[in-house]
């Protein structure tokens, strides 16, 4: 579960990196005074590295072992295994370069970076004999993830066994759509692929680094506005896109898959826009998602109220009363009873570059006493059983493009990379606007305050920019139903949401807004 301290705000700094990289807070916390560890063992270990393992050479390695496991020399490890070890921006921490990825490690702290995405490791690197000592996970995450290589660990004997990957030969399947003026291409692979990705003026190239594709299998032809072709050779796979085409990319897991979202310039929506600057703090643009939709019902009371009608009445209600109160811009996810899954959600808010992602749905649960809203921000591990029925529940109807887990587990795919397309702060802003939301939630309309929370809601991830889930009431509950069918009622839930939206606002750009009084508010 993410704590409170764990989603404030870090700041970063510049580092020269193909560009810029971004450098969080993870080094000044090891600048910060920390207690060592308490070493069980101060010494050396083997480490054996060779393609099985099997007659493979071994070198020793300086070794701390603390009651968290075992800390390795990096340095004699990364001069065997290839790859590069330097200091990090102004002397602060450690750059360790494996395959096309730059790892940024801060002595003392958890926290490692690596472009956007900020993993936390079992405990802290520390300084040792031998340099910079890393915990068994720091070696897993780099060249176990990029390289392919194996890490075994033999604590009674102190052997570390390196398996170093031969090469592959991997199939690829090509998959692509297109949604609203993006394209979405997907490269599957049965196994994590050495590769790097290249962009130039015409396209975009995937090198294999030591891998090699197999191309008996070759794509078919591709028709889309924007991908002109995708070839393939063992070496690369070469996607040809429209000139006017900007491209990112992305990795999701299980099995791998590299996504390239595409699309021509600023990505067009047919909702009026309002000419706002884009590069103004604030709030100026908000993409409600009403839950569900088409196929898709989401909650149904023993009455048959369905909860697709009633967010999509609230989303309609919102945007209107949004439009009338604040200079913000704000888009529909669905402005019709249809079908989207719920990456096409999030991407729909990226795509528009919200700074708002709100999504609207109603609650169910066994029995019929349950009753309250709720507001939930993202987070890998649910607060508590309720909250993680809840997006269980939620993320079970996935819609249109989504791919069933291989082991039937709902949750496989949500081992989360919060920072996957989001800087560090959009969590932090998530659960303050969260917060802003559940106090008018309750104290406008007296409902029980059942809290903000966090649950690994698929809908949110990737969201870059502050999101939250709202579950308005619960339909299992006969009054509540009775209620969230009453037009007046849901004005009062609107008007609760603009006057929260408005404070949120306020606080961004306070020269700029003034919040919504009630009685704006609520007409």
């Amino acid at each position: 579960m993410v704590s409170s301290l764990d989603v404030k705000p870090r700041p970063v700094f510049a580092i020269l990196l193909l560009g810029a990289l971004l450098w969080p807070i993870a080094l000044c916390a090891a600048r910060a005074k920390v207690e060592p560890p308490l070493f069980s063992y101060v010494g050396t270990a083997r480490a054996a590295l060779g393609e099985g393992v099997t007659g493979a050479a071994a070198i020793e390695v300086p070794l701390s072992v603390t009651p968290a496991g075992p800390l390795f020399a990096l340095a004699p490890l990364v001069e065997q295994l290839g790859g590069s070890l330097r200091m990090g921006p102004g002397g602060e921490g450690y750059v360790l370069a494996v395959a096309d990825k730059e790892f940024l490690i801060g002595p003392g702290s958890r926290s490692m970076i690596s472009e956007q995405e900020i993993i936390t490791l079992s405990q802290r690197p520390w300084m040792g004999d031998g340099g910079l000592q890393v915990p068994l996970d720091l070696l897993q995450r780099t060249y176990g993830e990029q390289m392919g290589n194996g890490f075994v660990w033999d604590s009674e004997g102190r052997l570390l066994a390196v398996d170093r990957r031969g090469a592959q030969q991997l199939p690829v399947i090509v998959d692509t759509v297109h949604v609203r003026g993006t394209t979405t291409l997907v490269l599957e692979f049965p196994a994590r692929p050495r590769y790097r990705v290249v962009e130039d003026f015409a396209g975009v190239e995937v090198h294999m680094l030591g891998d090699r594709i197999d191309t008996r299998v070759q794509p078919s032809p591709i028709r889309d506005p924007l991908v002109r072709a995708v070839r393939i050779s063992p070496e690369r796979i070469r996607l040809e896109l429209d000139p006017q085409a900007q491209v990112s990319h992305y990795v999701l897991k299980r099995p791998y898959r590299l996504v390239f979202d595409i699309h021509r310039g600023a990505p067009q929506d047919d909702t009026p826009q309002l000419a706002l600057p884009s590069d103004r703090p604030g709030v100026h643009t908000i993409v409600i998602d009403p839950g569900h939709g088409g196929s898709e019902s989401g909650a149904v009371s023993p009455r048959g109220t369905q909860e697709k009608n009633l967010t999509l009445a609230l989303a309609r209600s919102l945007k209107s009363r949004l439009e009338s109160r604040l200079p913000v811009r704000v888009i529909l996810t669905r402005r019709s009873d249809s079908e989207l899954s719920l990456e096409e959600r999030t991407a729909i808010a990226n795509q528009n570059k919200a700074d708002l992602f709100i999504s609207l749905h109603l609650n169910s649960s066994m029995g019929n006493s349950a009753y309250g809203a709720e507001t939930y921000f993202l987070s890998v591990e649910a607060s508590d059983e309720a909250a993680a029925a809840a997006a269980e529940a939620e993320n079970g109807f996935s819609g249109v493009g989504t791919v069933a887990s291989p082991d039937g587990d709902p949750l496989y795919d949500l081992q989360l990379m919060l920072w996957d397309l989001a800087q560090s702060n959009y969590l932090a802003q998530s659960q303050d606007f969260a917060k802003l939301v559940q106090e008018e939630l309750n104290t406008a309309l007296g409902l029980r305050d059942r809290g903000v929370k966090q649950a690994p809601f698929k809908v949110l991830n990737g969201a870059a920019m502050p999101a939250v889930l709202v579950e308005f009431g619960f339909l299992s509950n006969p009054d509540e139903e009775e209620k969230l069918n009453d037009a007046a009622h849901r004005a009062e839930l609107v008007a609760a949401m603009v006057r929260a939206i408005g404070r949120y606002r306020a606080r961004l750009q306070p020269r700029e807004t003034a919040e919504p009084t009630d009685d704006e508010a609520g007409q």
